[in-house]
């Protein structure tokens, strides 16, 4: 298990590049099976979290390669419907899998997924969905096994705008010669990205970025795209830059993913340039401008920024309330803050309130799960003092090299193994 030792009070100052987006690599993989022909995939992310789904799809007959953030993956000897149980168990995206494997074989064996434990998922969406294109399921020995025999068209309404769902469903209808309408949609950017991989594959896909996408295709082959820029982690080093006083230029910027992730950091009183594909964080005095911040479905703020959003607080001019209420879980890191000296009262699993500012001291600190660990980090960042962070494995599943990339910019890390 490897720590961090993390000497607070450095100003963030330079710039940094963003990677590739996490959740868009994690579908674009799995939708590389639903064709028999090789696709690139360029700007992906070196995250354990890629890793492993790569592996997954090796054990499963693919071919792949990965070097200098580019994939390559040949489908054309996939030769098993079950992915690798252990394997599925370390991440959520795994789940996805069960798209194109139904696409290819009619039939897919799939463990129930694993992933940060940040509360209920449930899967119920997932399976709705795939019932409504046809799909037959049973639960037997903890799996699920699925078949495909009649593939139906026609219209799906989502029960919830969820986001795995609707990639799940774009793969799957990306195959059928008939249209589907999937409505009540969710529309991250992430979902946009992949539903342009899937046109370049052979799809056609209209409603790409609204909550009705409406999409048919057939034989799919092979294609080449670049992952999106990971926003979630744009939004991180924003933070990061914030609450050190210090100013970073953030490159690889496309500002329509950040339009109401702006508009929450500047009621923060954080001030900020935009140039071509750059953002530039300034060093701004920080006090809250309004009093309560939640997350909500796209285009509203990302529950992925929740976390990083409160350590923010703590470090800003006023009392305000923070309201994730996708997850029961994704609020319980806050004890750690807490313990560092942050002035936070849990009102219940979904909801904070954090007054500010707050010196923070140094402290003992456990990477609960890939949100919550950079969290802890960033607050360390800013703490008096030199913290431990334990348990980091959990953070490099969701940015890349982070040791090294927030170093360039003035922090103090050292990494012990």
């Amino acid at each position: 298990m490897a720590k961090f030792l993390i000497k607070g009070g450095n100003k963030l100052e330079g710039e940094i590049k963003l990677s590739g987006n996490k959740n868009s690599a994690l579908k674009l993989i799995p939708a590389c099976l639903a064709s028999t022909e090789k696709s690139v995939l360029t700007n992906v992310p070196d995250i354990s979290d890629v890793r492993v789904i790569l592996q997954i799809i090796e054990k499963l007959g693919a071919k792949v390669t990965f070097e200098k953030n580019v994939v390559e993956i040949d489908p054309s000897g996939l030769n098993s419907f079950e992915p690798d149980s252990d394997l599925c168990a370390k991440l959520r995206a795994s789940v996805v899998l069960a798209a194109p494997l139904l696409v290819r074989f009619g039939r897919a064996v799939i463990t129930p997924p694993g992933g940060d434990q940040i509360g209920d998922r449930l899967l119920d969406t997932h399976f709705n969905l795939m019932q409504k294109l046809g799909v037959n399921f049973e639960r037997k020995d903890g799996k699920f096994y699925l078949s495909w025999d009649k593939r139906l068209s026609g219209r799906v309404f989502l029960e919830e705008a969820s986001v795995t769902a609707t990639e799940m469903g774009l793969i799957m209808a990306s195959s059928m010669n008939e249209e589907v309408i999937i409505e009540d949609a969710a529309a991250e950017p992430h979902v946009e990205d992949l539903a342009k991989f899937l046109c370049k594959m052979g799809a056609k896909i209209s409603g790409i970025g609204t909550n009705t996408l409406v999409c048919s295709g057939g034989n799919l082959h092979g294609a080449e795209h670049k992952v999106m820029p990971d926003h979630i982690e744009g939004g991180t080093f924003a933070i990061a830059s914030a609450i050190t006083g210090g100013k970073v230029k953030i490159n690889d910027f496309n500002i329509n993913n950040y339009h109401m992730i702006l508009n929450y950091l500047g009621n923060m009183g954080i001030k900020y340039e935009i140039e071509k594909e750059s953002l530039v964080i300034l060093p701004s005095k920080l006090k809250a401008q309004r009093r309560k911040f939640q997350t909500r479905p796209w285009p509203g703020f990302p529950t992925d920024l929740m976390s990083p959003f409160i350590v923010l607080a703590t470090q800003t001019e006023g009392t305000i309330l923070c309201h994730d209420w996708m997850y029961e879980w994704r609020m319980f890191f806050v004890d750690d803050l807490i313990g560092m000296g942050a002035n936070i009262l849990i009102a219940d699993p979904h909801r904070v309130i954090v007054s500010g500012p707050t010196k923070l001291i140094s402290d003992r600190l456990f990477c609960k799960d890939i949100r919550a660990g950079i969290s802890v980090i960033l607050a360390a960042m800013v703490a008096e003092g030199t913290s431990t962070i334990e348990n980091v494995e959990v953070v490099n599943r969701g940015y890349e090299d982070i040791q090294n990339r927030l170093t360039s910019l003035g922090a103090s890390i050292k990494r012990e193994d």
